[in-house]
């Protein structure tokens, strides 16, 4: 019974750490190169004691994993850190506003023809719908479990699936 309730308050912990577009961003950042808090906080134009503190929450929860410290440039120990790449499977309730937030946050300083976005309106039974939507994690999962190309380019790709609010 208390390690059904480790485990219960260890999944609630995970998803109030998900649960900021911020650290989402961090867990971005960190997913192909390993970087320092000071990286974090630079890249994100925020203060790098707010940064170590989302920094920690990600650490604390597994999904940020502390690597080899080194030397920086004045001599001062850093520390990088690496994405786990966890978060794709850890549920979290009510997380696609967050998921849409980061995506706005992330692309707000892009320029219009460095997004590709797609959008279409369908009219599907339930069981086709879950049909399409199974066909899309199965292609998204694959590429994920990938490894990165050394030569290759950090993207990002963002799938939503709603139902239409005006057909009531």
């Amino acid at each position: 019974m208390k390690e059904d309730a480790r485990e219960n308050g260890d999944l609630v912990a995970k998803g109030r750490a998900l649960s900021s577009p911020l650290r989402l961003r961090i867990l971005r950042l960190c997913l192909h190169q390993a970087r320092t808090n000071k990286e974090i906080a630079g890249l994100l134009e925020i203060n790098p004691a707010s940064s170590l503190h989302h920094v920690r929450t990600l650490v604390r929860t597994g999904f940020l994993e502390a690597q080899e410290g080194r030397k920086g440039k004045r001599g001062a120990k850093e520390v990088p850190y690496l994405a786990t790449r966890t978060s794709w499977s850890t549920p979290v309730d009510g997380i696609s506003p967050v998921l849409i937030e980061t995506f706005v946050q992330e692309t707000r300083r892009l320029a219009p023809e460095d997004i590709d976005v797609w959008r279409l309106g369908v009219k599907f039974n339930t069981a086709r719908q879950q049909e399409m939507m199974d066909k899309l994690r199965a292609v998204v999962e694959e590429y994920m479990h990938l490894p990165a190309d050394d030569d290759g380019e950090a993207t990002s790709l963002l799938i939503a699936h709603h139902r239409d609010p005006t057909a009531d």
